[in-house]
């Protein structure tokens, strides 16, 4: 009996010291505390580009359509959040991919065909935490870029040096071999909406959407003459499926 009024005491002074338990800080949760640092990565996509336009008049010239499917777009970028607005991210990124077609005529003559789409630029985007680890990034991409394609016929026969200058001095005697390139460049605009899960303290794992805008087209022929006519649809416009592995702070 003589134990109880002690068990007494201990009960009060538990009872009297928990509000002070209380009072000392609890680490925020990550969703609620705003973002920090940056990153870099490695950024594949799949662009859908319309490669339509091309095809109707490479098919007719003898050459083979190009794979209407989309391109594999390949590249990368990194961001840091600005101290000024929370959870806002600026930085810059870049992509590219090509596709092409070869056809051996009836005659041997070999054509091929190269279509190259690419941009860059910066980007700003705004990420909003969904839960812990896992957040979505609204924002876009403001840039330069372009679309480059390129044909080349062969007839097989061997080049050699004595050859090429009697071709030079009298293009009659030219074989069949010609290479071209005509060349767009544009302003790029790409909207995109991103989830992001932090598998890790450093590592995160990325899908998204975006759509590749190109405007204020600019052609060259070979990178020396203006290039006029080129149909407006003969562009690097697509939506684009982007993966991505980002290394940093999350």
């Amino acid at each position: 009996m003589k134990r109880f009024p002690a068990l007494l005491l201990l009960l009060a002074l538990a009872t009297a010291t928990a509000p002070a338990q209380e009072e000392f800080p609890i680490p925020p949760k990550r969703t609620n505390a705003p973002k920090f640092g940056g990153f870099l990565g490695f950024t594949p996509a799949w662009l859908k580009v319309n490669v339509d336009p091309i095809n109707q008049v490479l098919v007719p010239a003898g050459g083979a359509a190009l794979d209407d499917g989309g391109m594999w777009m390949w590249g990368g970028g990194g961001a840091v959040y600005a101290v000024f607005v929370p959870n806002l991210r600026i930085g810059g990124m870049g992509m590219g991919g090509s596709l092409s077609s070869t056809r051996v005529d009836e005659f041997g003559v070999r054509k091929d065909a190269e279509y190259e789409v690419g941009y860059g630029g910066f980007t700003v985007e705004y990420v909003v935490p969904v839960m812990d680890r896992l957040d979505v990034a609204v924002g876009g991409m403001l840039g330069w870029g372009g679309s480059t394609l390129t044909l080349r016929q062969s007839d097989g026969a061997a080049l050699t040096w004595e050859g090429e200058w009697r071709r030079y001095e009298d293009p009659s005697t030219g074989s069949l071999n010609i290479s071209r390139q005509m060349e767009g460049s544009f302003f790029v605009w790409v909207p995109s909406v991103n989830v992001e899960y932090a598998f890790l303290g450093w590592g995160a794992l990325r899908l998204g959407v975006s759509y590749v805008g190109m405007s204020f087209p600019s052609w060259e022929l070979d990178g020396e003459y203006d290039l006029i006519g080129v149909p407006d649809d003969v562009n690097g416009n697509g939506f684009q499926v982007n993966l991505g592995i980002l290394l940093g702070t999350f």
